[in-house]
C-alpha cells in the first residue's frame, strides 16, 4: 500500500498551520482535481483549462502500458538491448528518475554537446533503439538529435523507422511528418504541460522500454490519488504546498537533501518542476540541489530564506534532524505517489505566490535570443574582454565590475562582488559534456563554503527547460557564471546547415543575452582548450 508523509517544523510548520484552514475552506483540492482552471485566477485561466488532465493520469495512462510492453518485445525480437531517449525537460527528467529508480539503463540525451552526441551515437548502435520525445514537436535540440540518429542507422544499414520511436502530442509537426515516414507514434495527452508529464507517454514510453515495470508505478499514484483529492487538513498535497510557498517573509530557497529515500535523482526532477512553475513575475521558490553526502545548511552563514526539504524512506518514523536549520519540511513516499504529490504541491503552491504554476514566459525568450545569433552566424560572437591561459572572459548584465579585470581569478572575485550576502544566490551554468565531465559539479559545495551562499549547478542546455525559467523571471537575486567550451570534436546536425557545436554556443550565448537584458551579473567562461581550461577552472572556484 503506498502512503505519503509530509512533515513540517519550524517557519514552514506555521506557513501550514496558517494557509490550511484557508485552502481547505476553498475547496482547492478538489476543485483541482475537478480540473477548475479559476483556481489560479483571470489570467491564468485560459492556460489552466488546457494543462490540468494530470490530475488522471494513473487511470487514463493505463492503455498504454500494454501497448509499450508489446513494443518492448517487438524491439527485443530485433536485438535492441540499449534504449536511448532524445528529450528535453519535463520529456526527459521524469524517464531519468523512473528508471534510475527501478535500476534499470537508460540513456538520457538532453544536450547539444557533440561530444556527448557523438558517444550516445557511436556506442552500440546495432542494439539500439530511440526515443524521440517533443510535445511541440518543434524543439530544435530533439530534432537535432533525431537527425543525428537517422543518419547513423542508415548508414549502418539500419531501417530507422524499426528503430526510431517518437512521442509527441497529436497534430504536432513531429507527428504528422513521422507518420508520413512510417515511424512508430505514441501520441502523448495533449492536456498536460511537459514539466507535468511524468505520467504521460513521455514518461512512461521510455521507462518502460528500458524495462520498468509500470502498472505498479501508476498504482502507486492511484493510491493516493483520492487522498490528494481530499478537502481535508491532512492531505499531504496541500500541507507541501503551504510548506513551500506560505512561509511569511518567503523562504525562497529550498535546499533538498535525500535522506535514504531510494528514489534516485528525485531533486532534480522536483527542481525542474518547482522552478519553471513558480519563477515568473518577480516571485517564485528556487530548489537548490545539495551534493549527494553533504548537509544541505553546510557553508551557509545565514538560512533565514532557506527551507530544508528532506526527501526520507518510506519507513522513517522520526523526522531527520538537519544542524542549522530553522525551517524544514520532511516528505516520505513511493516513487508514483511522489510524481503526485510534487505536481498538486507544486500548483498548490502557485496558488499561494498569485501566479500561473502552467506558463514558461522566459524560456521562449532564450530560445529566441539562440535562433537570432545561429541566424547572424558564428561570427558574430562578441569579443573577448580578456582572456588568462586557455579561459576567455566576458561579462554582462549590469556596471559590474567596477574596474578592469585581467585575470580569471580576478573575474570570478568581482561576481561574486555583486552577491546579496543575505538574500541572493550563485547558480554555475555549465555548456559540457555532463557525463564525461561531472565531476566538476563539486565545485557547488567550494562556492558555498566561498559565498556562504545557496549555490545551484546546472548543465547546459538541460537547466534552459528548468531553472533558466526562475533565473529570469524569478525575484533578482542571483549572479550567474556561464562555463562553455570548445568541443574535442564537432559534429555537423544532418541536413542542416550547423554543428551541435554551433547549436549549443548559440544557446549559452542566448541565455546569456537574456539574463544581461534582465541586468542579471553574469560572467561567461569560454575555455578555448577543455582540459586547460577546466584545470584552470577548478583550481579558482575551488580556493
Amino acid at each position: 500500500m503506498s502512503t505519503l508523509t509530509v512533515q513540517a517544523l519550524g517557519a514552514v510548520a506555521a506557513a501550514v498551520e496558517r494557509h490550511l484552514p484557508t485552502l481547505v475552506g476553498d475547496r482547492v483540492a478538489s476543485r483541482l482535481f475537478d480540473r477548475d482552471a479559476t483556481l489560479w485566477g483571470e489570467d491564468a485561466e485560459s492556460e489552466a483549462a488546457k494543462r490540468l488532465s494530470w490530475v488522471g493520469l494513473h487511470r487514463s495512462s493505463r492503455p498504454l502500458v500494454g501497448e509499450i510492453e508489446a513494443l518492448r518485445e517487438e524491439l527485443r525480437e530485433r536485438g535492441v538491448s540499449r534504449i536511448v531517449l532524445c528529450g528535453m525537460g519535463g520529456s526527459s527528467l521524469a524517464p531519468e528518475v523512473i528508471t534510475g529508480t527501478a535500476g534499470v539503463d537508460l540513456v538520457v540525451l538532453d544536450s547539444s554537446d557533440p561530444d556527448m552526441v557523438r558517444t550516445a551515437l557511436e556506442d552500440g548502435l546495432e542494439r539500439t533503439a530511440v526515443v524521440v520525445s517533443s510535445k511541440s514537436g518543434s524543439t530544435l535540440e530533439t530534432d537535432s538529435q533525431r537527425r543525428a540518429f537517422v543518419h547513423a542507422f542508415t548508414e549502418a544499414g539500419i531501417d530507422p523507422t524499426e528503430r526510431v520511436v517518437v512521442v509527441t502530442d497529436p497534430g504536432s509537426p513531429l507527428d504528422e511528418q513521422s507518420r508520413a515516414d512510417g515511424y512508430r507514434v505514441v501520441n502523448a495527452d495533449p492536456d498536460v504541460g511537459g514539466r507535468y508529464s511524468a505520467l504521460t507517454a513521455f514518461g512512461l514510453v521510455p521507462s518502460g522500454l528500458a524495462g520498468v515495470d509500470l502498472g505498479a508505478l501508476l498504482d502507486d499514484a492511484e493510491e493516493v490519488a483520492d487522498l490528494l483529492a481530499e478537502d481535508d487538513e491532512a492531505n499531504p498535497g496541500l500541507r507541501l504546498g503551504a510548506a513551500l510557498a506560505g512561509t511569511q517573509p518567503l523562504r525562497d530557497k529550498l535546499l533538498f537533501t535525500d535522506a535514504g529515500s531510494g528514489i534516485a535523482g528525485l531533486a532534480d526532477w522536483a527542481e525542474q518542476l518547482i522552478a519553471e512553475s513558480t519563477g515568473k513575475q518577480g516571485t517564485g521558490v528556487l530548489p537548490v540541489v545539495t551534493p549527494a553526502g553533504a548537509s544541505p545548511t553546510a557553508g551557509l552563514t545565514t538560512t533565514d530564506d532557506c527551507t530544508v526539504v528532506v526527501l526520507a524512506p518510506e519507513d522513517q518514523e522520526e523526522p531527520t534532524p538537519v544542524e542549522g536549520a530553522e525551517s524544514v519540511v520532511e516528505v516520505a513516499g513511493s516513487l508514483g505517489a511522489q510524481l503526485l504529490l510534487w505536481e498538486v504541491a507544486t500548483a498548490v503552491a502557485g496558488r499561494l505566490l498569485g501566479i500561473n504554476p502552467f506558463d514558461q514566459p522566459d524560456v521562449e525568450s532564450a530560445k529566441q535570443a539562440a535562433r537570432e545569433i545561429m541566424e547572424d552566424g558564428a561570427g558574430s560572437a562578441d569579443a573577448a574582454a580578456v582572456t588568462d591561459g586557455a579561459v576567455e572572459i566576458r561579462t554582462g548584465g549590469g556596471d559590474w565590475p567596477a574596474q578592469d579585470v585581467d585575470t580569471l581569478d580576478g573575474a570570478v572575485t568581482a561576481l561574486l562582488e555583486q552577491l546579496d550576502p543575505r538574500t541572493g544566490y550563485l547558480a554555475v551554468m555549465v555548456y559540457l559534456d555532463r557525463v564525461e565531465h561531472a565531476g566538476l559539479a563539486d565545485v557547488q559545495a567550494d562556492l558555498v563554503q566561498r559565498t556562504g551562499r545557496p549555490v545551484t549547478f546546472g548543465w547546459g542546455p538541460r537547466f534552459l527547460h528548468s531553472t533558466g525559467q526562475y533565473h529570469k523571471g524569478g525575484p533578482a537575486q542571483g549572479v550567474y557564471l556561464q562555463v562553455t567550451g570548445a568541443p574535442a570534436q564537432d559534429l555537423s546536425v544532418p541536413g542542416k546547415d550547423f554543428t551541435f557545436g554551433e547549436f549549443l554556443a548559440a544557446q549559452a550565448a542566448g541565455d546569456a543575452a537574456v539574463l544581461a537584458d534582465h541586468g542579471r551579473p553574469i560572467l561567461r567562461l569560454h575555455l578555448t582548450d577543455q582540459e586547460q581550461g577546466l584545470a584552470q577552472l577548478r583550481s579558482v572556484l575551488a580556493r
